[in-house]
């Protein structure tokens, strides 16, 4: 009897849910993979968040008769970043496809553009903030202008870490020609970047000049 049970038990760890040990999916990918969600919720929540903070910076500005009241804003160095980021998908669209593509040689230099490109695009916003004749406490305008760009900001510096992370990843050799997921929910997560900055220069600076 007590043979019995230990066979039974043996044949039993030998499956997970009806599919042999064997057989059973360690590495999925796609949308089958729970990563792949969890990215995409994230993108989900955080492009509410961001609709919201546009929401109040319209409904704010239908409640004033001048709107911006310091005037429409200076919009050279933001035209600079945007061009920046938006051409930063480039080498980031290329970094994916390389990977999926079976050339890992060429991921770590486009990786490495899109880092110094996103360094850069810091670097203005920050000498953008610096040259403002108003400081986030000064109205609803200038609140509104620094929670935005500076919500911003922390994406791209958050999508910088994940990128940095990746580079690593690859110079010891761990990113996996068979799985590329990781670069592929960077990827997305840097072209929502990319998109909601679009998005922020229209509202920011575009709009109080129509």
């Amino acid at each position: 009897m007590a043979a019995v049970s230990a066979e039974h038990a043996s044949r039993s760890s030998e499956r997970i849910s009806g599919i042999p040990i064997d057989e059973f999916p360690l590495g999925v990918g796609g949308t089958a993979s729970t990563a792949w969600w969890g990215m995409a919720f994230f993108i989900i929540t955080e492009a509410t968040l961001f609709a919201y903070l546009f929401f109040s910076y319209y409904y704010v500005g239908s409640r004033h008769s001048q709107w911006p009241p310091h005037g429409v804003p200076e919009m050279r160095l933001a035209v600079v970043n945007t061009i920046i980021l938006v051409l930063s998908s480039v080498p980031m669209w290329l970094a994916d496809r390389a990977v999926r593509r079976g050339r890992p040689a060429l991921f770590a230099p486009l990786l490495g553009a899109v880092l110094l490109m996103g360094v850069a695009f810091l670097i203005i916003e920050a000498t953008e903030w610096s040259r403002q004749s108003f400081t986030p406490a000064t109205n609803a305008y200038s609140s509104l202008f620094y929670t935005i760009t500076g919500f911003h900001f922390a994406h791209v510096t958050l999508g910088l870490l994940m990128i940095v992370e990746l580079l690593c990843r690859a110079l010891v050799k761990r990113i996996e020609v068979r799985r590329p997921l990781a670069v592929r929910n960077v990827a997305a997560y840097w072209h929502f970047v990319g998109v909601v900055w679009v998005v922020l220069f229209l509202t920011i600076y575009i709009s109080p000049r129509v």
